[in-house]
This record gives C-alpha cells, sequence and structure tokens, in this order.
C-alpha cells in the first residue's frame, strides 16, 4: 500500500491543533471551577449570618439569663425580602432586648428598608435604637428616629429608661452619636444623671455606636456597653482583630476592641462586627454578626 505523504503531512498539525485545543480546555475547566469556588466563597462572606455567644458576669441577680441581641451597623442591607432571613435568625436567638446600636443606613434612598426591620424586630422583643455617624452624615435622623418610632422602636436620644426583672432594676442609657448636633450630653453627664435619680449603686447598661470610645466608657462608670462600628476591622486577618479599624486616634492598622467581649479599667464592652458594608469595603473571613449577650 502507498502512503499519500502529502495527506499525512497536512494531517499531523491538524492533529496536534486539536490536542493544543484539548489541553487549553482541560486547563480551562479546573480553572472556571476555582474560580466559581472562590466567587461563592465571597458572596458567603457577605450575607451568611453568624452569632456568638457573650457571657457578662456582675449583674443584677433578676437580669441572670437575661439575652440581647446586638444588631449593628446594617447600611441598608437586606437579607432575604423585607430582611426575612435576618429577622428568623435573631428570632431564634430568643432575645429579651435588641440592641440596634446605629448605622442602619448611610444614605437616603435607604429609608424604605427600615419599617419592615424595625417593625419586625419590634415584634420580636423590645428593641432600643441609637444613631450612628452615618445617619448624620447623610442627613437622615430627623426623618428615620420619627419612623423607628412608628414602628414600635424605642429611640434613646441621651436619655434612659428603667427596666426591671425578677425584682430587680437597671438603667438602659442611650448615647447619640458624636456626629450629632453640638453642645449634645456627654455619656458622663448621662451616667451621673442616673446617680443622682436611680442611686449610686444601679447597673447602668449603655448602648453607644462606637467602639473606639472605651475609655470614655470607663471613664464614665457605665458597667456594660453595646456597640459596633468597627465593622469587625473589615478583614479579619488569621491571628488579627482585623485589618483596619477606628481607635480613639482614628483608623488604624490591626486596630483593637472590634468584635467580642473586652474588660475595661471599669466595666465591659462588648462589640458586634456588624451586618453590612458601605461601598468600597467588604468582609473576608469576618461574617454578617448577630452577637448574642447573656447576662450572669
Amino acid at each position: 500500500m502507498i502512503k499519500d505523504e502529502t495527506w499525512e503531512a497536512r494531517r499531523r498539525p491538524e492533529q496536534r491543533g486539536r490536542k493544543r485545543r484539548r489541553r487549553k480546555r482541560r486547563r480551562f475547566f479546573p480553572f472556571l471551577l476555582a474560580l466559581l469556588l472562590c466567587a461563592g466563597w465571597v458572596w458567603w462572606q457577605q450575607n451568611s449570618l453568624s452569632t456568638e455567644t457573650l457571657t457578662v458576669s456582675g449583674t443584677p441577680a433578676g437580669f441572670h439569663g437575661y439575652r440581647i441581641a446586638i444588631v449593628s451597623d446594617v447600611h441598608g442591607k437586606e437579607f432575604g425580602v423585607d430582611n426575612q432571613r435576618l429577622l428568623a435568625f435573631i428570632q431564634e436567638l430568643r432575645p429579651d432586648l435588641i440592641a440596634l446600636v446605629g448605622d442602619v443606613i448611610h444614605k437616603p434612598e435607604q429609608l424604605a428598608m427600615v419599617p419592615p426591620l424595625a417593625k419586625g424586630l419590634a415584634a420580636i422583643a423590645p428593641t432600643y435604637y441609637v444613631t450612628g455617624n452615618h445617619e448624620w452624615a447623610a442627613k437622615v435622623v430627623r426623618t428615620l428616629e420619627p419612623m423607628l418610632e412608628d414602628c414600635g422602636v424605642t429611640v434613646l436620644s441621651n436619655r434612659y429608661v428603667m427596666l426591671e426583672r425578677g425584682g430587680d432594676r437597671l438603667a438602659l442609657l442611650g448615647a447619640e452619636d458624636p456626629n450629632g448636633y453640638a453642645g449634645q450630653k456627654t455619656i458622663d453627664q448621662l451616667a451621673q444623671e442616673v446617680r443622682a435619680a436611680e442611686g449610686a449603686e444601679t447597673y447602668q447598661l449603655l448602648l453607644s455606636h462606637r467602639n473606639n470610645l472605651y475609655n470614655k466608657y470607663a471613664a464614665a462608670g457605665v458597667d456594660l456597653t453595646l456597640s459596633g462600628h468597627a465593622h469587625g476591622g473589615f478583614l479579619r486577618l488569621p491571628g488579627t482583630d482585623g485589618l483596619i479599624g477606628h481607635s480613639p486616634e482614628g483608623l488604624k492598622i490591626f486596630p483593637s476592641y472590634t468584635a467580642g467581649r473586652y474588660d475595661l479599667s471599669h466595666g465591659t464592652l462588648a462589640v458586634s462586627r456588624g451586618l453590612g458594608n458601605q461601598p468600597p469595603t467588604f468582609r473576608l473571613f469576618n461574617r454578617p454578626d448577630v452577637p448574642l449577650v447573656i447576662l450572669n
């Protein structure tokens, strides 16, 4: 049999071309799968809810076992339609009180998401709100606060209410964010007001947005402060308390006091990592967080 050498010569480059294309496809599909897995993991980091239990001792005996969910830094984010997934998650924590500690939204267009969230929270447990820096920056406070009140949320604007349980009482204080109006009451003045009216031994539970004012909380002598603001340091690299965050001096690389429970020179600070973000920030090793504080 006589071979057609011309045909064979043409066929060899075509075979080599097909082999190269097959090799490229074999390399492309693992790359595409890795890319999709990476994108899914990043999405999960932004949208998968988490919690941690923070136990605080030294509280009035009547409040032992009292459960407080800290909801902070929502920034207009919605977990499901009308935040139904977030509300179901909080419901499962069985809180006796919900602390809504600021930065619910950061722009006026997000006001529409507030009523379903506020009504849902108030239906779960008594909910108390204090402003964050972003509500003031967006100039929405004068609209937002009455909206929250209409939805059943109690706004604590540099004032306090007394809570009673099991024959004991504690003062729940709400500090307006420093971004608010000039000349407002300080945290120390608010704490002194409680002591003067309710007695020096009254346990003081403060809601205040900013984690980085911990020196002021200790100096004021409040017993427990619940806050947010730091977003957990945004990117929580292993072995750190976040890559960048707020300190008393401003933004800081490798900050502290960004998430969890901290013992101060007087009292305790409990900080939420928050739920949402303001672009271009995002979360890494730092899932949306609703801490549960249990008084003991």
